[in-house]
């Protein structure tokens, strides 16, 4: 095996000792814990001493699975093992699977998306061991019923297979709101010595950036209720306030041949994210296919990502009019890029426009999906009264979803090939 050093945060040392059968790992964003529990799951089924151990990835969606747990564990491994890892873990796209050589030991992803999803789960077996693991990501997504099949798959004796096994579900997840389940089956039910309870913000990550850091604190001044749940990670009522509210996460077809019409829509930035956005409708439904959403790269970057990603180069992108600059880098290399006409009272008009539609968003914008769980009014600090403006920080996302109602709600620029029905008139 070649050399490497694998770095963990001190706060979870206990939570990766403990043996509880409900490990819950709550906090805010940038606390690091969906990292800790991807290294702490890949060293233990390297380890012999678990030998006959097994892990259930889940998340709401297969496709989430893919685009998020799967790349923390595969970094998880190359970060242990380096470049010699094909020595000590199989990896496979397509299912998505991964093998410990050295245990045996296998980790494989669903979904709980519907009920097809929960029987493929309820069916889940291994040739070698048991599941003794399941690590459920972003558990908020999942409803209580959920768990309770989840946690119907671990059981039997495990002393035959070795008596070193326990069973385990990690649950990882920020908080949303006070009325949740999870609060109210964990949180708020008495003390048990099946469940084990963290919570860490990104205060305690030893190793997060300067920027990102004062970024979040920023937004204790400008956001302070998305600041306590976001940063904090403590359970707030998120549904006061919240801007949009008539929107689901779905597994959407990226083909956009397959839409009433379809466009891109960019925010700009460098410090904060530059967010990129494919937009579709169909059937008056505003439905988000694809994001990219990235930060400190220049604008040739950022082109260069969205071709390697795949964005429709023919579709029109609708930009930011601040930045002519950057709109005309991306003509020049063959975009259709166009400036949003901004106008009092612009913002509240686009806003609006969203909020008498339903929006679909992809499993994989979870950048998309983020902002909308957060994304408030402001409040009046001495009267408490919530404002019609919306809070100006972690809204990159928002900026450009609120630059893709241009082609619907403006008559002069609606898209051409878009029957009625599409634009909900």
């Amino acid at each position: 095996m070649s050399e490497s050093v694998v770095y963990f945060n001190r706060t979870f040392a206990e939570a990766n000792r403990t043996r509880c059968r409900y490990r819950l790992l709550c906090g805010g964003a940038g606390s690091g814990k969906s990292l800790n529990t991807a290294q702490d799951f890949i060293l233990k089924l390297s380890d012999v001493q678990y030998r006959g151990a097994n892990l259930l990835v889940v998340r709401k969606t297969e496709s989430a699975c893919r685009h998020s747990v799967f790349e923390e564990l595969l970094g998880a491994i190359l970060r242990i093992f380096g470049k010699d890892f094909a020595r000590y873990w199989q990896i496979r796209q397509e299912p998505m699977e991964m093998t410990s050589l050295v245990t045996g030991g296998r980790i494989i992803f669903r979904g709980m998306k519907d009920e097809a999803q929960r029987e493929r789960v309820k069916s889940v077996a291994f040739e070698q061991g048991k599941l003794t693991w399941i690590w459920c990501e972003e558990a908020t997504e999942l409803h209580m019923a959920d768990l309770d099949i989840l946690d119907d798959r671990l059981r039997g004796d495990l002393t035959m297979v070795n008596p070193l096994l326990y069973y385990q579900i990690t649950l990882t997840f920020n908080p949303i709101s006070a009325g949740h389940w999870l609060k109210k089956r964990f949180w708020d039910a008495p003390p048990s010595p099946d469940v084990y309870l963290h919570h860490s913000t990104f205060r305690d990550n030893a190793f997060i950036g300067e920027e990102y850091a004062a970024r979040m604190e920023r937004r204790a001044k400008e956001d302070p209720v998305g600041y306590a749940v976001y940063a904090l990670g403590e359970w707030g009522n998120t549904g006061t306030g919240l801007i949009l509210t008539r929107w689901r996460v779905a597994d959407l077809d990226p083909d956009p041949e397959h839409y009433d019409g379809c466009w891109m829509a960019q925010d700009f930035g460098f410090n904060h994210a530059d967010c990129l956005l494919l937009i579709g409708i169909r059937d008056g439904v505003i439905c988000v296919l694809k994001e990219l959403y990235v930060r400190e790269k220049d604008t040739a970057e950022i082109i260069r990502l969205a071709e390697d990603a795949g964005f429709p180069k023919g579709r029109t992108m609708y930009c930011d009019s601040a930045e002519p600059d950057r709109i005309r880098m991306w003509q020049k290399a063959g975009w259709r890029a166009v400036a949003v006409i901004k106008e009092p009272g612009s913002v509240a008009s686009q806003i609006d426009y969203l909020k008498q539609h339903e929006i679909l968003v992809d499993a994989r914008c979870e950048n998309v999906i983020d902002e909308l769980s957060n994304w408030r009014w402001m409040k009046n600090d001495s009267s408490g009264e919530i404002l019609d403006e919306p809070c100006p920080i972690h809204d990159d996302a928002m900026a450009a979803l609120r630059y893709a109602t241009e082609p619907l709600r403006r008559p002069e620029r609606r898209l051409r090939t878009l029957p009625k029905n599409a634009l909900g008139i």
